[in-house]
């Protein structure tokens, strides 16, 4: 049975399906009892309606196929509409048919694809903290088998769709799902999850293409931009990389000549394919040396393997803090002489990351502009190579701490201008500027103030405009609230576009003229309208629900709660989750969902389904969850906490605040404290224990990260630096295990490529030295945080009933 939550998510949810022409679009809006209506909006007209009579069509297609049906349970869930919405085309019975003012069937092929589905498949996001609820349904012949695309590209299959038929599935923001023919394989959708709480994927026979490509088949990843390049090559010119070295071909009158450009590559540091960019003049050319990176293995034994009785191992290529990167060294060769010209890397020596952004010019001669992230992520430039050897620096970013390449790194050239527009956090939040490539200066920081640009939405060069996400722009709001902001190039002109105390999130028009936004908090429903991209005046309201309507249902909101943290003048927020039948009379204990980042935040802003914490809440507790200091899209300063220092995982900042929160709440029973996490959640669940065990007096840690050499390099590299220094030995929780206390409950799977179960189990073992007592629930088989999502979860129940409930 579906929570309140969950039902009022389904019933406001808006997918738009944009009709050719971009003002005009239609949706399905969920009814009562899984009934539902096909609506059409006109944004440009501020009409919205129903799609058709769906009393007199639901008539027609039964009279035509011997069916009684019901004219909110059709037997189709996906239309094509004309922009006026004047005429309604669907897949029924087998078969196609148009609806005007009557039903007929129509032989025409489908035009309008089902615009929430991908092309190429990628990854899925593993920093996502966003959970989205998607309706998978299937209107095609046969059946669809459900395949989660994981954090490394590997298909993970989730079971089959029957015809007809559709599954709903939690999942995450930024993930990727692929949807196959179960008797053939061939991939029938491809689906990146938006960030919009909740989504509908129909897949019919108008969804599949011939060009779907599956992350085995696709380009690789972040380097699309190199080979659209290398695809505009028109000239009698062509470059490619053969036995490791860099070979031009030359075609005239008299065939194709074809020499040898470079003599410096070999097996161990060869030429990279991809990496070729030739001037747009034809005379020069760019090509990327490089240094594989050094070869280790994550060694994972399954125990118990489904299909064979002994062990198996498997490897997998994991780099740890420390190891060797790849090092790429573009070099600039003249296709003139057919001679390397020489270059210096004394700017972009021990690089952890370089970025290629093509030729541009200065003084109108062609230079080669490439990104330089230094090991450590101190140091980032913009970089030029001139086509006389020299590089000079068009932008540097410099940071005592940490610069957060990982998130907050964002740039777009402007080909019109030769300008850039770049982000940093220079001046201690995250806004973006201005730069003139040409004099390799900042013309101008376009946002600023107390608040932080997300991401760039969208650039009008023509105007002179940018549109932008921001968190806190509104200050009489929750800080970490997102909201759409535009301002003109020189910075003037800032204006929101969003309106309504709540966390946006938008949909945009395909000719950019409106957007959708909705807008909610933890204790407001969505509520949801059509805005003008230029002046985010109101279109019109597509739904509008209250938090009565939800109260007389018996929702019992979330509690939203501030309290000033460890330095006396930064508010930090969270919610309180209340158990049913709350009795405000007795005590409860309190259990606090950790997961303290430094990547993101992780108190939920908006209205989401909380059924997970709901789950807990229902064993007894109160649950909170919060963002203490260390954590992501505060002030550069706030964030810095987490430098070097992931041990304190804003711990004092939690613990002040659940103290101040028990203030007014008498019902909190902070003399029984327990805390969950996973992943980097783990490590500071585990730390609350070693540090703080005078507040918390029970943990469980899932797939925990507890000692930082031990887990991937580009996570744990980004917050505690290199090289490998002794911060890293005084943030293990294993350096730390003699001090130990409270009870403690370890959860790891045996199969987890996302953080080496290494680290649990050198914990376990330092733990046992020191005479500690602890339990520990291993699944042989287990990935990634599986243990809190089924194997474990009634293990954790009952070890923090055990502990915490009397």
């Amino acid at each position: 049975m579906l929570s309140i939550e969950d039902r009022c998510l389904q019933e406001t949810a808006v997918t738009p399906h944009w009709t050719p022409g971009g003002d005009s679009f239609w949706y399905r809006q969920k009814l009562d009892d899984e009934k539902y209506q096909f609506m059409f909006v006109h944004a440009a007209d501020k009409i919205v309606r129903p799609a058709f009579d769906h009393e007199k069509l639901a008539k027609e297609l039964g009279e035509k196929t011997g069916t009684d049906l019901d004219p909110h349970q059709l037997p189709f869930l996906w239309i094509e509409i004309t922009p006026d919405g004047g005429t309604a085309r669907f897949l029924a019975k087998g078969k196609k048919w148009e609806y005007v003012t009557e039903l007929v069937e129509w032989d025409g092929s489908f035009k309008q694809e089902n615009d929430s589905l991908m092309q190429v498949e990628e990854p899925s996001d593993p920093l996502s903290t966003s959970p989205v609820r998607v309706r998978f349904m299937n209107q095609t012949e046969g059946s669809l088998n459900l395949i989660w695309i994981n954090f490394e590209g590997e298909p993970k299959h989730y079971g089959a769709i029957q015809p007809d038929e559709a599954r709903s599935q939690e999942t995450y923001s930024g993930h990727c799902w692929r949807l196959e023919d179960a008797s053939s394989s061939k991939i029938k959708a491809i689906y990146r999850v938006p960030d919009t709480g909740h989504d509908v994927v129909v897949v019919n026979e108008s969804s599949p293409r011939d060009d779907l490509e599956s992350g085995d088949e696709a380009k690789v990843p972040g380097r699309e931009a190199a080979e659209k390049m290398q695809d505009g090559q028109t000239s009698n010119i062509k470059l490619d990389i053969q036995e490791y070295n860099l070979w031009m071909s030359e075609t005239g009158t008299d065939g194709t000549v074809r020499t040898q450009i470079s003599k410096n590559g070999t097996e161990e540091q060869p030429y990279d394919k991809i990496m070729v960019f030739k001037s747009p003049d034809d005379k020069f050319a760019i090509a990327w040396e490089f240094t594989p990176e050094q070869k280790n293995s994550l060694l994972l034994l399954n125990y118990a393997p489904d299909d064979q009785l002994q062990p198996r191992l498997t490897k997998k290529q994991y780099l740890k803090p420390g190891d060797r990167v790849r090092v790429d060294r573009p070099r600039l060769f003249d296709l003139g002489t057919k001679k390397e010209i020489e270059t210096s890397d004394a700017l972009f020596t021990n690089p952890y990351q370089m970025i290629s952004l093509g030729w541009g010019a200065k003084d109108g001669q062609p230079e080669y502009r490439f990104i330089f992230n230094e090991r450590g992520h101190q140091l980032i430039r913009v970089l030029a190579m001139g086509v006389d050897g020299t590089v000079r620096v068009l932008i540097e970013e410099k940071s005592d701490t940490f610069i957060n390449y990982a998130n907050k790194m964002s740039y777009e050239v402007l080909k019109r201008s030769n300008m850039m527009i770049w982000a940093s956090e220079r001046d201690g939040y995250n806004h973006i500027y201005l730069v003139d490539l040409e004099k390799g200066e900042v013309k101008n920081q376009i946002t600023q103030g107390q608040w932080n640009v997300r991401d760039v939405e969208h650039i009008d060069e023509t105007n002179q405009q940018i549109w932008v996400s921001a968190y806190g722009f509104r200050n009489d709001e929750d800080p970490y609230h997102l909201n759409l902001v535009r301002i003109n190039f020189d910075g003037t002109g800032c204006q929101a576009l969003t309106e309504g105390d709540g966390t946006h999130v938008w949909k945009w028009s395909p000719n950019s003229r409106f957007f959708i936004d909705t807008w909610s908090r933890v204790d407001l429903p969505p509520r949801t309208a059509v805005r003008s991209s230029e002046t985010g005046s109101l279109q019109l309201i597509l739904h509008e629900r209250t938090a009565d309507d939800l109260k007389e249902n018996g929702w019992d909101p979330p509690e939203r709660f501030s309290a000033v943290g460890r330095d006396g003048e930064t508010l930090i927020y969270g919610i309180i989750i209340r158990p049913p039948q709350f009795d405000n009379t007795k005590m409860y204990p309190v259990l606090e969902n950790l997961y303290s980042g430094p990547h993101d935040f992780s108190t939920p802003k908006r209205f989401e389904s909380m059924s997970r914490l709901r789950e807990w809440a229902s064993q007894g507790y109160i649950v909170v969850i919060l963002d203490g200091m260390g954590t992501n899209w505060r002030s550069k300063k706030f964030h810095d906490v987490a430098y070097k220092n992931l041990k304190d995982g804003g711990l004092p900042d939690r613990i002040i605040w659940m103290r101040e929160a028990a203030k007014a709440r008498p019902w909190m029973d902070l003399s029984r404290v327990g805390v969950i996490g996973g992943s980097a959640g783990g490590q500071n669940a585990v730390s609350a224990l070693l540090h703080h065990g005078d507040f918390y007096k029970a943990a469980v840690a899932d797939s925990g990260c507890h000692d930082n050499r031990l887990d991937k390099i580009w996570w744990n590299e980004q917050w505690m630096g290199y090289p490998v220094d002794e911060s890293y030995e005084e943030n293990s929780n294993i350096t730390h295990a003699g001090k130990l206390r409270g009870k403690l409950m370890l959860v790891v799977g045996g199969m987890d490529t996302n953080v080496d179960p290494a680290a649990t189990m050198r914990l376990v073992s330092k733990l046992i030295k020191e005479d500690k007592d602890h339990e520990l629930v291993f699944i042989p088989d287990g990935t990634h945080c599986e243990g809190m999502n089924g194997p474990a979860l009634g293990r954790m129940k009952r070890f923090f009933k055990q502990h915490l409930i009397p």
